[in-house]
């Protein structure tokens, strides 16, 4: 258990027919953690899931449009605290390790610690293709914006008060998790994983995501984080690619100008001009957005420091 007091500490808990275990998912906060506050956000619903939390001592908010972010954002937004824990309410994160990760975040000064999905023997935890989609998107994750995580998709963190506050909310549902991590490898946050047991879910309970669906989005919300932070690389593969094209439509064109002094493929040669200029115009629009990228990124900066830090000594 957590013995410090000093600080507000809730947990957010997004919902969806989680009748079965969120019962136990608030009752074991409570148990590790003194003096939580758990809010539950019921994103609706048609089972008991709100009456289930309520009883067990949560603070229960509703949010109709359905999506993790709507009921993330719906939640951060009235939870008032120095330290937020957020997690799943189907019973597959380890809560027993949640003071050791609010524990870590004080002593080693962090904004966000993530609980590392690590299988508990015997349980079957990742669905198929699940394992290996993780891997790859966090794999990508690093590519694009630095870093060495190794469960970039994790639902279990424990975020400070300055990162909650400061978080911009542009997802809507399951790829939330994509835009907390990049908002803390583009902004240079202090970041930390821990391995934690996961565990499969209990008898009863199902699974709300769908792999090709969840795939594609958290592709899409990838592609897009990229383009808000990184433009230039976007655009500049944009460029290369279409001016590759043009010189190698142009080849023949201008092998037959050397050979006959005439050019006879016209449509060729004035679609090789158009990548070209479009390949020039897409690389100076990529130099653009990246300057106004990094105003960007400046500006949120400011805004994450203009939130006081609970690891300054109270005056």
């Amino acid at each position: 258990m957590s013995l410090d007091s000093g600080l507000r500490i809730c947990a957010v808990i997004p919902c969806y027919n989680e009748e079965i275990t969120i019962g136990r998912v608030v009752s074991s906060f409570k148990a590790r953690v003194l003096n939580i506050t758990v809010y539950v956000c019921d994103n609706g619903s048609t089972d008991n899931t709100a009456q289930v939390a309520e009883a067990a001592g949560a603070i229960v908010l509703t949010e109709k449009r359905r999506g993790k972010a709507n009921a993330l954002r719906r939640l951060l937004s009235e939870a008032d605290a120095d330290i937020y824990v957020l997690c799943d309410g189907d019973m597959t994160y380890d809560i027993e390790a949640t003071p050791v990760l609010i524990d870590t975040l004080k002593k080693e000064r962090l904004d966000m610690v993530v609980g590392r999905r690590v299988s508990e023997k015997g349980h079957n935890t990742w669905r198929f293709g699940h394992g290996f989609g993780n891997w790859a998107f966090t794999k990508s994750l690093g590519l694009l914006f630095g870093g060495e995580m190794h469960d970039a998709l994790s639902g279990f963190r424990v975020c400070s008060k300055r990162f909650v506050k400061s978080f911009p909310f542009l997802s809507k549902g399951f790829d939330i998790e994509v835009e907390f991590t990049v908002h803390a490898l583009a902004n240079s946050l202090a970041i930390l994983e821990i391995p934690t047991r996961y565990f499969e879910r209990p008898t009863g309970s199902f699974s709300k995501l769908r792999t090709f669906r969840d795939g594609w989005v958290l592709m899409k919300t990838i592609l897009r984080l990229t383009l808000d932070y990184h433009p230039l690389r976007v655009f500049l593969i944009a460029s290369l690619l279409q001016i590759g094209l043009s010189i190698f439509l142009f080849i023949p064109v201008w092998l037959e100008f050397l050979s006959s002094g005439e050019v006879s493929r016209f449509p060729t040669a004035i679609l090789c001009l158009g990548l070209m200029i479009t390949g020039l115009l897409s690389v100076t629009l990529g130099v653009i957005l990246e300057s106004i990228a990094r105003q960007s990124v400046a500006i949120k900066r400011l805004a994450f420091l203009s939130i006081r830090s609970i690891h300054c000594d109270p005056k």
